[in-house]
Formats: C-alpha cells, sequence, structure tokens
C-alpha cells in the first residue's frame, strides 16, 4: 500500500515525535575527550588553526578533565609535547616525561571517574616527526619500534592509564603491547587498536598542535584513502592479536569504512574526527556560511549513525554540555 496510508511524515510532526522515534542518539557518556600537554608551558597556548583548543599547562589539563567527569564525558586521550626531541623519541620513554606525568596527574585529579586514555606513538617524541624510528635509508624500521611502542606502552600503564592507543599502525603492534602488558602484571589495561589509520589531507591542524617535525608522509605505514577492504584486514589482524577496541581514523571521510567495521567488529569501535574536520566546521561557522552547533551535532550524530560506539571529538564537553541543557 502507498499513498495515503504511509505518510512518513506523521513521525516527523513534532519536536517530541522526532524525539520519539530518532534511530541514533547522542551522549556525552560516548564521547572521548583528545587534549594535548606541552612540556615547559606557564599558559595555555592555544592552537591557530583548531579555534577553542589549546596546548594545555599541567593545571589547564586537570581542569578540563575534571570539567569532563562533571559533564559525563565518557574518557580523555592524552598527547603530550616534549621540549626535548632526538631520532628514537626517548623522551617518551621517561618516567617523569611530559605524557607520564600528565597521566598521573590526570587520574590523580580523576580517579576512575574518567576513562584515562594515552596515545602509544613516537611522532610527537622523535626529531624527524615520524612515528616510529628510521632505517640508514630513512624508512620506518617497523620492528625496532615495536621495540620502544612495548616500553612505552608499560610506561604509560605504570603512569596509571586506563586504556593505551597505538596509532603508529606499525604490523604487529598490538600482539607487542599485549604481552609486554601482560608480562609487566598489567593485565587489566586495556588496548584501543587504531586499527585502519589512513594517510589524509585532513591532519594538517593536529601536526600543529604537536608541533610536528615531519618533513614528507606517512603513506608508507598510515592505510592509503583508495582503499576499502584492506581494513577490514587491518582489523581482523589487531583482533587477534588482543585488541579490546578498535578504530577508524579519520572519520568524515571514512564513513563507509566505519559502517564496514562496525557490521563485523565483535569489540567497540571507536571513530576520531581529526583536527581537520574540526577545523573546516569551525572555519565555515566563522565565516557565517553554516550554523555551528547544528552543524557539530550533524557531525558526530553522523559517525554515530554510521556505525560508532565511541567518537573521539574536540568538542566532546561542548556537546556534552549542550546535551545537559537539552
Amino acid at each position: 500500500m502507498s499513498f495515503p496510508h504511509h505518510r512518513p511524515r506523521r513521525l516527523r510532526t513534532t519536536p517530541a515525535m522526532r524525539r520519539l522515534t530518532a534511530e541514533h542518539r547522542l551522549a556525552a557518556a560516548d564521547l572521548i575527550l583528545p587534549a594535548f600537554i606541552r612540556e615547559g608551558l606557564q599558559e595555555p597556548n592555544p592552537i591557530a588553526s583548531m579555534p577553542g583548543v589549546v596546548q594545555h599547562t599541567t593545571d589547564t589539563l586537570k581542569r578540563a578533565a575534571a570539567e569532563a567527569v562533571e559533564l559525563g564525558v565518557g574518557g580523555i586521550m592524552l598527547f603530550g609535547i616534549p621540549e626535548t626531541r632526538d631520532a628514537e623519541g626517548t623522551a617518551s620513554l621517561d618516567p617523569d616525561g611530559v605524557l607520564n606525568r600528565a597521566i598521573r596527574d590526570v587520574r590523580a585529579e580523576v580517579g576512575d571517574s574518567l576513562v584515562v586514555m594515552s596515545d602509544v606513538c613516537l611522532d610527537e617524541f622523535t626529531d624527524h616527526g615520524h612515528c616510529g624510528v628510521l632505517d640508514s635509508d630513512g624508512y620506518v624500521d617497523n620492528d625496532a619500534t615495536l621495540e620502544i611502542y612495548a616500553k612505552m606502552a608499560v610506561a604509560q600503564a605504570d603512569a596509571g592509564a586506563h586504556v593505551l592507543g597505538p596509532s603508529g599502525m606499525m604490523d604487529g603492534q598490538i600482539g607487542v603491547i599485549r604481552q609486554a602488558l601482560e608480562d609487566a602484571g598489567h593485565v587489566n589495561t586495556a588496548v584501543v587498536a587504531y586499527a585502519a589509520k589512513y594517510a589524509s589531507a585532513f591532519y594538517g591542524p593536529f601536526r600543529e598542535a604537536v608541533d610536528s617535525q615531519l618533513k614528507g608522509d606517512r603513506r608508507t605505514y598510515q592505510m592509503d584513502a583508495a582503499n576499502r577492504r584492506e581494513a577490514i584486514q587491518e582489523v581482523e589482524l589487531d583482533l587477534a592479536e588482543g585488541a579490546d577496541m578498535v578504530m577508524v581514523k579519520p572519520a568524515m571521510s571514512y564513513l563507509d569504512i566505519l559502517a564496514d567495521v562496525a557490521e563485523m567488529s565483535p569489540v567497540p569501535v571507536a571513530a576520531y574526527q581529526i583536527s581537520g574536520e574540526y577545523a573546516m566546521i569551525e572555519a565555515a561557522a566563522a565565516n557565517g556560511w553554516i550554523d555551528r552547533r547544528s552543524a557539530i551535532t550533524e557531525s558526530v550524530l553522523g559517525i554515530r549513525r554510521a556505525g560508532a560506539n565511541l567518537v573521539l571529538t574536540y568538542w566532546a564537553s561542548e556537546i556534552a554540555g549542550w546535551l545537559r541543557e537539552s
């Protein structure tokens, strides 16, 4: 039967009706706030390409974490920017280094009220900006990098991270990290695998955020934007190696990948709404071309609709505030 028996508009007549029949909803508990801390800062440093986002000091990072708890945000993902870098990113292993210290500080501030997550990657710590150590030809040495990741993971777990996020796209990284954690007694520390992380033009503002030293690109280890089936292979490998959660990154241009992964994954699926996605919406809103709040909400809802259980977004706390208002 067709019109007039079928009138889909009946379920769109009022805000209350639309709310009642909505297939997907945003919830603060599903959001994760990425946050940057930079060693040596006395005041928070605004990131020009990401209006409203800063490189934190210890005090402002703790306040941001406490605010996230108050608003009901699910988690916080920490990225550290050291004062000194070298070819092997040795500052990443220092128990008193910027990221490990930040993990301890945030845990001391919020305890278990917020899931504290941390980035296991060398790009912020190396003087060449790559996610791993380089061989004599300038190629990222996968297996030598894994040895460092294992030590980083244990150091971050020692500092108190609930969840580790290996983001370097090295082959075998999840298995090596899982084994290192088990050997060190961190059997309850979870791992979220950046399982399908693509080489993307939309990372640009993030490189400002972490003062990246990268020259060139990361296409020999991050995935090719042309490939869809390969993402499932990457996810299956990470699941076999012990990933507790898997992630698709970026979100916006990879919603098909996200939907594919959500369809097959037996574990929670995260998606990262990255810096370029954030910057584009903020820029368009600042020019009056789009309604800022509506565009932010729609963009994150689209990621949830595609299948993400968890969304990393720089608007996490702001969205949580809006949800509380409504």
